[in-house]
């Protein structure tokens, strides 16, 4: 499970499960397993203080890899 955190605020965000040793490019909906701060809007994914930290693709979102970070361990799938 990864936690991510905006870059700027250092907010939680949400708890992911994250498949496989690669980068973060993707979040898909239904591994995200907690949300903290999060907000929705014009088709992209906000934390509360106002930086956009992906776009909405329907089933995941497409992360930027600017403005979040992460901590915590991936699951080889």
């Amino acid at each position: 499970m990864l936690i991510l955190k905006c870059a700027d605020c250092r907010r939680k965000l949400w708890k992911y499960h994250k498949i496989g040793q690669g980068e973060l490019h993707r979040c898909h909906k239904d591994r995200i397993r907690k949300v903290w701060n999060m907000e929705e809007r014009d088709g992209k994914v906000f934390c509360p203080c106002g930086r956009a930290v992906g776009i909405d693709r329907g089933s995941f979102y497409t992360m930027d890899r600017n403005a979040f970070t992460c901590a915590g361990t991936k699951t080889n799938g």
